[in-house]
């Protein structure tokens, strides 16, 4: 310590420190301080957490052989019923903590039946908190089991009772109910998204709930799902009530999705290469187990530039990958450079295969069950078990190689495959090296068109994206120069889908907006010399403007991953009218909003768009002076409406640009997230794909929902 440095003592004035600041949190109220600690987040991913971890204590019943039905249905007022034919949680009196069983599970930390004996011998909850943790963050929660004869219920409102365990009726079913509604206290748009209903409340997304169902029925072979969407059913807060298991028993005819698969991992790899070409005819497939540990592992490679990995321990999705994704690859490239050398067919000069050569068009679905099981951190997104990875790669080597050796066609086409894809990666390399310059990348020679912002603090900084000249002469007038830069796009990027980094870079749009950006990409990529921390694409609103839209998403998917990760990525949303009263100026960003203020439709009012800067002039519709003037934001009387309708941005000047796309203050933006993208990639894989079959199912199914715009 420095010799003029004073420290305050105990006792001074503001600094008492003894026992009685020491807080300690009883029960599962550190799960409601500390919500992300266990759920990862509040916003729409840690909603739907609450969904898995109660869904997988169903799911680990029929991993254990004890269930093959379970029914899950979302219902009025935000609240999911999850419903198996199990053996039904135990309510007998628990030795140790002298209350139901049931009441331990749902109210304890840490409590469950898989950390030792023979409840389960393998299990995807391990961590014993999953039930408590949603308990905790629920408002309402009740449980309602079937066992022994009997019918044993227990209700509880932000992991607190509300009575004891008691039996209200017999029963010859086994199996557990519980349902559940998340408490809006915790959940809420600011907990992650930046879009939701009313109040920044959040509720559960049905195809989010499908896609991950769907991916574990093909985990477990014979177990039949189905999911009930009844969150119209007028009585559907009276369900408690009723004195049906299933949901289905109703009869009810509500929007379902039911999953049943037998092929398991083989099924799960025909379905996610569905719209792609396969260059390996036969699906690779191998079940075995290893010194206590299950491998089970199905791929095949597809025409296409990047992989696909789906790893899964104990029917947990782990998009984080870990120690079985790490035996998996390095088994893969020691295999095939094995083959290839041994069988001579590939040049000394080129060397061996790289970890990204040979997963170049792979789709491969990876899935271990280990009965002590060790994750890095509650959400499970990345397995730690280290003999995950020596079991994965002595299996799947043996087996790879036999496949290998037993299929010489196969072999041949996945050995081209990857041959090509060193080829290529050492040209896009000498390439890459060419293009971006070391300068280039620190920002010394940033595109001639980009209008850069004043400021150097990248969280503060942003790029717009816009479609045109027009529109970049309009947001660089328009924008605030300190903290908003414009990089104008001409005409429709490059495609990327199938596009190497070589080709890509040689596009001059998309070179320039990696060197805006500063992150440099592929192995070089550093997200942290983003300059931006907010990527806006604006484009227009029409067929060309969700064209270059869907070409943004999908670059950014396919090269900046770690971008959008990051929450940096956006889209405007800049209004379709401007509506003008008088001298009241207000503007519509859907057809809807619209109507709401000119007070009927456009097909009732003859109104006659005109491009440009021209109005047309509606009368005023009868029966408007009784509308609400605050919330139209319109005054009332004779006067004519002018509505113009914005074909692009470019027909905005810059005022109008900044006051509705572009001033924090008033702008909407959506921020994109991994399942955007994704499904923008998906689409354009289709719609701009080499395979004709899925194109033209996709143009016969939504051509009812195109608007033709002469």
């Amino acid at each position: 310590m420095a010799k003029d440095e004073k420290v305050k003592k105990d006792g001074e004035k503001g600094h008492h420190y003894d026992a009685s600041d020491i807080s300690v949190l009883e029960g599962l109220e550190p799960v409601r301080r500390r919500p992300g600690m266990y759920i990862g987040t509040t916003g729409p991913e840690g909603l739907h957490h609450l969904v898995w971890e109660i869904f997988d204590n169903s799911r680990d019943e029929a991993m254990g052989g004890f269930c093959n039905d379970i029914e899950v249905t979302l219902l009025p007022g935000n609240r999911v019923r999850v419903a198996d034919n199990g053996r039904g949680i135990p309510v007998d009196t628990h030795k140790k903590t002298k209350v139901s069983a049931l009441e331990t599970v749902m109210t304890t930390l840490h409590a469950g039946g898989k950390f030792g004996g023979e409840g389960y011998k393998i299990s995807g909850g391990l961590h014993g908190v999953g039930a408590s943790v949603v308990n905790a963050l629920s408002i309402y929660f009740r449980a309602e089991v079937h066992r022994d004869g009997g019918i044993y219920v227990q209700e509880y409102s932000q992991g607190k009772k509300k009575f004891a365990v008691k039996k209200i009726d017999n029963s010859k079913l086994h199996g557990t109910i519980v349902t559940f509604e998340p408490d809006q206290e915790i959940f809420s748009t600011k907990g992650g998204s930046t879009s939701g209903g009313k109040d920044n409340k959040i509720a559960f997304d049905w195809q989010t709930i499908v896609n991950h169902i769907r991916q574990q029925a093909y985990l477990v072979k014979g177990l039949k799902i189905l999911i009930i969407d009844a969150r119209e059913w007028e009585k559907g807060k009276e369900l408690e009530e009723t004195d049906v298991f299933y949901f289905r028993d109703l009869g009810l005819e509500l929007p379902s999705a039911s999953f049943y698969f037998e092929g398991g991992l083989v099924s799960l790899i025909k379905y996610y290469n569905r719209f792609q070409k396969p260059i390996q005819k036969d699906i690779f497939y191998v079940e075995k187990e290893l010194d206590g540990v299950g491998v089970e592992i199905a791929l095949q490679y597809v025409d296409d530039i990047v992989d696909r990995i789906v790893p899964f321990a104990n029917n947990i999705n782990t998009p984080e990958g870990g120690t079985h994704v790490t035996g998996f690859k390095t088994a893969l490239t020691r295999t095939l450079n094995t083959y290839c050398k041994k069988n001579e067919m590939m040049k000394e000069s080129e060397g061996g295969f790289t970890g990204e050569d040979v997963l170049e068009g792979l789709t491969v679905a990876i899935s271990v069950k280990l009965r002590e099981i060790q994750f890095e951190g509650q959400t499970k997104s990345k397995l730690g078990s280290m003999e995950a990875q020596g079991a994965v790669a002595t299996v799947f080597g043996e087996a790879f190689n036999n496949f290998l050796e037993e299929n010489p066609d196969e072999a041949k086409a996945i050995i081209n495959k990857s041959i090509l894809a060193l080829k290529a990666r050492k040209a896009a390399k000498a390439a890459k090296d060419s293009i971006l310059r070391k300068g280039a990348l620190e920002g010394m020679t940033l595109p001639g068109k980009l209008a850069d912002c004043q400021t150097k603090d990248a969280s503060e900084s942003e790029l717009f994206l816009v479609e045109g000249d027009s529109a970049g002469g309009s947001a660089k007038q328009g924008r605030d120069r300190r903290t908003q830069a414009i990089l104008p796009l001409r005409g429709k990027i490059l495609n990327v889908e199938r596009a190497r980094i070589d080709k890509m870079l040689a596009s001059k749009e998309v070179k320039s907006l990696v060197i805006a950006m500063g992150t440099s990409i592929g192995d070089t990529f550093d997200l942290g010399k983003m300059r931006y921390h907010k990527i806006i694409i604006a484009t227009d609103a029409d067929v060309d403007g969700s064209h270059i839209r869907t070409l943004l998403l999908t670059l950014f998917y396919r090269y900046f991953r770690q971008v959008i990760d990051a929450g940096y990525v956006y889209i405007a949303q800049p209004p379709l009218y401007k509506i003008k009263k008088g001298k009241e100026i207000s503007y519509a960003y859907t057809d809807e909003e619209r109507i709401k203020i000119v007070g009927r439709p456009a097909a009732e009012i003859d109104m006659i768009e005109h491009p440009g800067p021209e109005v047309d002039e509606v009368p005023t519709a009868p029966g408007l002076e009784s509308l609400d003037s605050t919330e139209n934001n319109i005054g009332t009387g004779a006067t004519k409406y002018h509505i113009q309708r914005y074909k692009g941005l470019g027909e905005m000047n810059p005022e109008e640009l900044w006051e509705t796309t572009m001033d924090p203050a008033n702008r909407i933006l959506k921020k994109v997230n991994i399942d955007d993208a994704e499904e923008a990639n998906k689409i354009f894989d289709i719609l701009m794909g080499s395979e004709v079959p899925p194109r033209k199912s996709f143009i016969q199914s939504n051509a009812k929902l195109a608007e033709i715009d002469i």
